[in-house]
């Protein structure tokens, strides 16, 4: 039987989402956890992968058991089980084909930014205290929202089969001393959003022209592209699939 997981995470802590040789990363506790209680060998497949202190608001995950489990009682032992920085929201079983990261339609992503100095946002977001030109930003995301190939914000040499990716929704919102930045798409590059951030940045700041923005996607080139934003800032937001794959 298989099992999805709803999961939350402060990624400050973790060396990212996929076991590493030496790193305490949020799959090595998740399948550590899982594993202890059902006493039974588990493995866990995340929607995808976090950096290094990148964090999930939500993250999907499936494991499998041989064996039909109490969700309820589960979700509660892991609570109680894992560390303050990792929370299970639910567990459902699915359809046994179902697959955490392949069956994913949609997936949200935001980043947010302070203008002012504030020891409590620290972890969670990035200080940018220059000016930024929010309306020419937001004509920067337009022709983002309408390109295809994003090679120009991949890490190099990923090992992807293209580096096509459909934007559904861009935009840059500002609160106060704050800014969010939010792109929900079919699929991401690896350091695909932090780029893509530090390239609009670039734009805001009037360093980069929306015409040079063209010529960076154009280019197929990530050192054409900005420097990727740090990654305290940046929050897997929502994970969303087809509802005939739950039981």
């Amino acid at each position: 039987m298989r099992y999805f997981l709803d999961l939350s995470y402060k990624g400050t802590n973790f060396h990212g989402w996929q076991i590493q040789p030496n790193g305490n990363t949020v799959q090595a506790e998740l399948e550590n956890a899982i594993s202890t209680i059902l006493k039974t060998e588990i493995t866990v497949v995340g929607s995808g992968r976090t950096d290094t202190g990148v964090h999930a608001t939500q993250q999907i995950a499936h494991f499998d058991c041989d064996t039909e489990v109490d969700t309820a009682d589960l979700c509660y032992k892991l609570n109680s089980f894992l560390p303050n920085d990792i929370s299970i929201r639910s567990i459902k079983e699915v359809n046994e084909t179902a697959h955490a990261r392949f069956d994913a339609t949609k997936r949200t992503y935001h980043y947010h930014i302070h203008t002012h100095k504030d020891p409590f946002k620290l972890q969670t977001s990035y200080r940018f205290s220059q000016a930024l030109d929010l309306d020419v930003i937001r004509k920067g995301c337009e022709i983002i929202r309408g390109w295809e190939n994003f090679e120009c914000f991949s890490k190099v040499h990923t090992e992807v089969n293209n580096f096509n990716c459909e934007i559904f929704g861009i935009d840059w919102r500002k609160k106060s001393d704050e800014y969010l930045f939010l792109v929900e798409a079919n699929r991401f590059l690896r350091g695909m959003i932090r780029a893509m951030v530090g390239t609009l940045l670039d734009v805001g700041t009037h360093k980069t022209s929306l015409e040079g923005l063209k010529e960076i996607l154009s280019s197929n080139d990530r050192s054409k592209a900005g420097r990727a934003v740090p990654p305290q800032g940046l929050f897997l937001q929502k994970i969303e699939y087809p509802v005939n794959i739950y039981k």
